[in-house]
């Protein structure tokens, strides 16, 4: 829940954010597709692992809307309960994995492009008390899959 306050408490409740929050990558593509069609795919939960290589499988426990819960298996790790955070159709959305001490937040920005087609830029942060240890447990990998993940839903989605 954002903290809307004004004068020095803004900056240091702003400057404590920052330090609670790190940023474990990021990533990039640029496609023909339509962003409606990223939103098919990624509304369609338990497709997720025909194009992201960390999920075994994962399920949502109602529709793909904001302060829906899911459960998602890992290909290495236990299972995880997680989050629709935000929503915005067609722009954005973020699920957040809660893991003990952190929440680990996987934001998705679309943005059209003039001539049609779209871009869209993934990031993974993490948040929490206990950020510094699940980095340390999950960066590497998340690191080296982000780009990959991505550039297969890309190839997914404009194959259709």
């Amino acid at each position: 829940m954002p903290i809307h306050l004004t004068g020095q408490l803004t900056r240091e409740v702003l400057s404590a954010h920052s330090i609670l929050m790190t940023t474990i990558t990021s990533a990039h593509a640029t496609t023909a597709a339509s962003a409606a069609s990223l939103f098919d795919r990624w509304s369609d939960i338990a497709t997720w692992p025909g194009w992201n290589a960390d999920v075994e499988w994962a399920r949502l426990d109602g529709p793909f809307a904001e302060d829906t819960t899911g459960v998602r298996e890992p290909r290495r790790g236990p299972l995880t309960k997680f989050v629709i955070e935000q929503l915005d159709t067609e722009r954005a959305y973020v699920d957040v994995s809660i893991l003990p001490g952190a929440r680990l937040a996987f934001s998705h920005v679309v943005t059209a492009s003039a001539g049609g087609g779209c871009t869209i830029d993934p990031e993974i942060t993490l948040r929490g008390p206990l950020r510094a240890l699940w980095e340390r447990v999950l960066g590497k990998g998340l690191r080296s899959t982000a780009q990959r993940e991505l550039d297969c839903l890309v190839a997914l989605v404009e194959s259709r």
